[in-house]
């Protein structure tokens, strides 16, 4: 009431959160210099902000699918720019969603000027979800098995798939919702560091994932064509050799991940894949900050001494995506991924593969900012994921299309 501007939010003041949205400003003076700010506070009180100056058209109306940010958390024409550049107050902060039955809200507002932001014009909220309409969460503690399903609406059948995150551990569910979402009955799994699953578990059993495929087998929403698997980082070499041991797995994508078996054995049916042999001697800890560097700490994955714990993926009849970024500072994950790909492709198997140049370690859904740096939470040290803010959201973007199209053509 009383506000001089109108900021909506076109389709819809709401949507999920991997849409792109139109932001408008209307009511504005013909090339008015304003500010748009975008808020958003986190489940744990902690506030995220990105702001960037504006000028509106000939006739106060302002577009951001058109109008370029002449300042601010990003430069030039980012329609999308308010959200992925959003950066906590605090340093080292991640934004990730922990209770996808609510959704984030954003705090949309627009102010006089360029400098001072003490005049507001007008505002709008604007909510993120990670829950499409009729889609069901049940939690899922059967047998050994720690994990989420979520159920797309309808009969189906659905193709299904096992999403797994990294070696911080927990059970996290925000990429499952939204590829629940987006019509696929997702599993999400934990491995590491949940309820009665240890922080650092001594080995893992194949059986373990094994169970997880069969439950997920058996729901009567999923097509009985195969079962699609998809891991971040250390879920990205569990993803492979899930593909490789278990039968039934069609399609496998590897995020930021290794074709060898990092950090904890695995234990199959009479072999274990011992540990990519690497030496916490070799980590760097920067001085001021206190950030951990890893990426010399595994040993020269060319040398033969290390080719057992390697990840047997060429005899595997499964599809494989690998997605990395060339500006991973975690580590060397475009390497990894190219000695896979240049297996695969050597006994004659179908695979896809591309990296992204600005992109770091945490390739996650569009949208999500880029976390530089945050404490590891089963490490508890500071670590360097790497990435550039625009080229990492990009990516994002892009990876994202190329994960959903790769499992509907293969599942």
């Amino acid at each position: 009431a009383g506000m001089a501007a109108r900021v909506s939010v076109l389709p819809s003041r709401r949507c999920l959160f991997d849409d792109p949205v139109q932001i408008r400003v209307a009511g504005l003076q013909p090339q008015q210099a304003v500010t748009l700010r975008a808020s958003l506070v986190d489940e744990s009180g902690e506030l995220f902000q990105a702001h960037a100056l504006y000028r509106a058209g000939s006739s106060g109306e302002l577009e951001l699918s058109r109008s370029p940010a002449l300042g601010g958390s990003y430069l030039g024409v980012e329609p999308m720019g308010l959200f992925w550049a959003l950066q906590s107050k605090t340093p080292y902060k991640r934004l990730a969603k922990r209770n996808v039955l609510t959704p984030f809200c954003v705090d949309l507002e627009v102010y006089e000027g360029h400098g001072d932001v003490s005049r507001l014009l007008g505002k709008c909220t604007h909510e993120r979800w990670f829950l499409g309409e009729g889609v069901k969460r049940i939690s899922v503690r059967e047998g050994r098995l720690r994990a989420t399903l979520f159920l797309p609406p309808g009969p189906g059948p659905f193709p299904g798939l096992i999403d797994l995150y990294g070696s911080g551990g927990g059970l996290i569910e925000y990429r499952a919702s939204l590829l629940a979402s987006r019509g696929f009955v997702t599993l999400a799994l934990a491995y590491m560091s949940f309820e009665d699953i240890p922080a650092m578990p001594e080995s893992l059993e194949l059986s373990y994932f094994e169970e997880a495929v069969n439950f997920l087998r058996k729901q009567q929403q999923v097509k009985d064509t195969g079962i699609g698997v998809l891991g971040l980082s250390k879920g990205g070499d569990l993803a492979l050799s899930m593909a490789t041991f278990l039968p039934g797995i069609k399609a496998a994508v590897s995020i930021s991940g290794s074709s060898f078996n990092s950090f904890i054995p695995l234990k199959g049916d009479g072999f274990t894949l011992p540990v990519h042999p690497y030496d916490l001697g070799r980590m760097k800890i920067s001085d001021e900050s206190g950030l951990v560097d890893f990426s010399d700490v595994l040993d020269d994955h060319t040398d033969p001494a290390t080719w057992d714990c390697r990840i047997p993926v060429e005899r595997s009849l499964a599809k494989f995506l690998f997605l990395s970024g060339l500006d991973d500072m975690n580590w060397k994950s475009d390497l990894y991924c190219r000695d896979a790909v240049q297996r695969l492709q050597q006994h004659g198997r179908e695979v896809q593969f591309y990296s992204y140049a600005g992109a770091g370690h945490l390739l996650e859904p569009p949208y999500l900012p880029l976390c530089k740096v945050s404490i590891h939470r089963v490490l508890g040290m500071l670590v360097h994921w790497g990435g550039q803010w625009r080229e990492h959201a990009k990516a994002q973007e892009d990876a994202w299309r190329r994960i959903q199209a790769f499992f509907w053509q293969h599942l």
